[in-house]
């Protein structure tokens, strides 16, 4: 049986299939009548099969009909560029990705755009540049609106002179842009947690176009290039003693009514070695407040910055699972009696918002963390000497959570129970915690 050929081919726009987020798209068309279908985990790659059908049209490629496809799969076509590939590779992780994942990932694939772009007259300024691949290009959730006309041409111009992925198979390249990965925008080294991070999602969106087809293996792999080491125990120098940490939460409580109301919220960070992203998101009902003696907090959730831009629902904090743990998971943390005792105070002063929240705006929003990290400086500042603000010495609000686990371990707790607690495993709370 000899298969037929045709010019008489129809296509259809992409359609997602299934409602959720991790939805495929589905490509139908039809050649002499006759209907082929192919499905798409991200909507780039099917759009980019749809533009192959249609350059095969305007080539004047015959069709065939029982496979649906040009007649000539080797005709040559367009190789796909970086930038191509880096707007494919940010769809396809956009909907399991975390909000501050997402703002990760762009930031790092920002960094490598521009320095796979080419030196030539007529380039956007890198700034301009920057702005556009950061906040429109790898960012799925700006795909309906119209960006700004500058940001627009500096999008048009990279689309149009990005490298093919092909080109990072030269180990020229892949250093240059491995270098980028490790200055800032300054020039200056980048901390080692940048350098790790952005390499690593670099590497990630290399394996993804392995997995496409378009390079054989990981070229970073045959690349001697090392990150720099981490450091991964707390800095002693940070870790504030119980008197000093009572000093600081006074320091706050002498910030006015925004101190007052935060007093519970830095009392939390230390009493029961919270991150400030779960305190953001405790209610009324996570608190078992006894009149007398120790208490307790359930943790269920947690609720990160990310930035508007990053979510789902276009507010600044992600409402998920608590850190390290599977959904809906909890973690109940015993509170003692001082902690219960600013809790109980708090909430017979504020009262909590209509979610039940402890810690809002006055529009009974989720609490900035410009918010409170503006009112820390200033209790660091009233709280100690001037030898000990030009020190690590609880430098951030996070700090207090180092202060609690230190304090746990050197009482005497067993570690499994401090791990439980914190929210660590064991392994990590010892290699985190081993000074």
């Amino acid at each position: 049986h000899r298969s037929m050929s045709t010019y008489d081919v129809k296509i259809w726009d992409p359609k997602k299939i299934g409602d959720t987020a991790k939805g495929r798209w589905r490509v139908r068309w039809a050649v002499a009548g006759r209907e082929h279908c192919r499905s798409f985990a991200a909507k780039p790659l099917a759009d980019g099969f749809i533009a192959t059908l249609k350059a095969a049209i305007a080539d004047h490629q015959p069709f065939e009909e029982t496979t649906g496809l040009p007649t000539q799969p080797g005709h040559a076509a367009r190789p796909r560029t970086w930038y191509e590939h880096a707007r494919a590779y940010t769809e396809m992780k956009w909907p399991d990705q975390a909000a501050t994942s997402r703002r990760s990932s762009a930031d790092a694939l920002t960094t490598v755009t521009v320095a796979l772009a080419p030196r030539r007259r007529g380039a956007p300024e890198p700034e301009v540049l920057r702005r556009a691949l950061f906040g429109w290009a790898f960012n799925p959730g700006t795909r309906t609106l119209d960006p700004p006309a500058g940001i627009a041409a500096a999008l048009s111009w990279v689309a149009a002179a990005s490298q093919p992925v092909a080109a990072l198979e030269d180990p020229k390249t892949l250093r240059a842009v491995l270098g980028a990965c490790a200055r800032t925008c300054a020039g200056k080294p980048a901390a080692a947690t940048t350098q790790r991070r952005k390499r690593a999602v670099f590497y990630n969106a290399l394996g993804y176009a392995v997995e496409q087809g378009l390079l054989g293996a990981n070229p970073v792999d045959r690349i001697q290039w090392k990150a720099p080491e981490v450091a991964e125990t707390v800095d002693r120098r940070v870790v504030a003693s119980p008197a000093q940490a009572q000093a600081l939460l006074a320091g706050v409580r002498a910030q006015g009514p925004r101190g007052a109301h935060l007093e519970a919220f830095f009392g939390c960070l230390y009493y029961a070695a919270m991150r400030p992203s779960e305190v953001v998101s405790l209610r009324e009902t996570d608190c078992h407040l006894p009149a007398r003696g120790w208490g307790r907090i359930d943790l269920a959730a947690s609720e990160p910055r990310a930035g508007r831009g990053w979510t789902d629902d276009g507010a600044a904090h992600e409402a998920r699972g608590l850190k390290h743990r599977a959904e809906h998971e909890m973690r109940s943390v015993p509170i003692p009696p001082d902690l219960v005792a600013l809790l109980r105070a708090h909430l017979q002063r504020y009262g909590t918002g209509p979610d039940g929240r402890l810690f809002r705006t006055a529009r009974d929003g989720a609490i900035q963390q410009s918010t409170y990290s503006a009112i820390w400086q200033s209790a660091r500042t009233a709280a100690f000497t001037t030898a000990q603000h030009a020190s690590p010495l609880a430098r951030r609000p996070y700090d207090l959570r180092h202060a609690a686990v230190s304090l746990w371990l050197n009482a005497g707790v067993p570690a499994t129970e401090v791990a439980r607690r914190a929210g660590h495993s064991v392994a990590v709370l010892l290699k985190v915690y081993a000074h």
